[in-house]
Order: C-alpha cells, then sequence, then structure tokens
C-alpha cells in the first residue's frame, strides 16, 4: 500500500492535479473491464493486469496504476475511467 506521506506530494503528471487513492469500488469496475478485455490505457495498449490499489486524479478522468506499492505515474500507463461509462 501507498504511505500516505508519498501521496500527499504525489500529483498527475499531466495536468498536476491532486492524485487521491481509487476506492474499492473503482477498483473493482477497473478489474472487471481487464478481465473483459475491453480497458486500454492512454497509448492504446489493452491492460491487462488486475490491480490492488490504483490512484485517481481529482477530477475523477485518469487512473494510475499502482504496482507492488509503487504508483506508475507514466501518462502513457494511465487509463481513461470514461472506457467504464
Amino acid at each position: 500500500m501507498i504511505r500516505n506521506e508519498l501521496l500527499e506530494i504525489l500529483v498527475c503528471p499531466e495536468n498536476h492535479t491532486r492524485l487521491t487513492r481509487a476506492d474499492g469500488e473503482l477498483v473493482r469496475r477497473v478489474n472487471d473491464a481487464v478481465a473483459a478485455g475491453r480497458l486500454r490505457n492512454r497509448s492504446g495498449a489493452r491492460v491487462e493486469e488486475g490491480l490492488d490499489e490504483a490512484l485517481v486524479r481529482e477530477d475523477g478522468a485518469v487512473l494510475y496504476a499502482v504496482r507492488d506499492g509503487i504508483p506508475v505515474m507514466l501518462v502513457d500507463e494511465a487509463i481513461p475511467l470514461d472506457q467504464l461509462a
């Protein structure tokens, strides 16, 4: 799990807005979309690995995966959440 101290200083690399922990319901919806093969990251690659933890941008538009406690803060790896609609 990502530490609170780190979360306080992390911002979206694209627009520099705050990030918060994705709640369990959002992580579940993302994982359902991954399992169904219908989720792509910003670069267009299919997201193939489910998430235990993620960070969501303040506006709720983009999600960043956290892998082994390390946030993947690459714009191309970000997951646009409009795909869940």
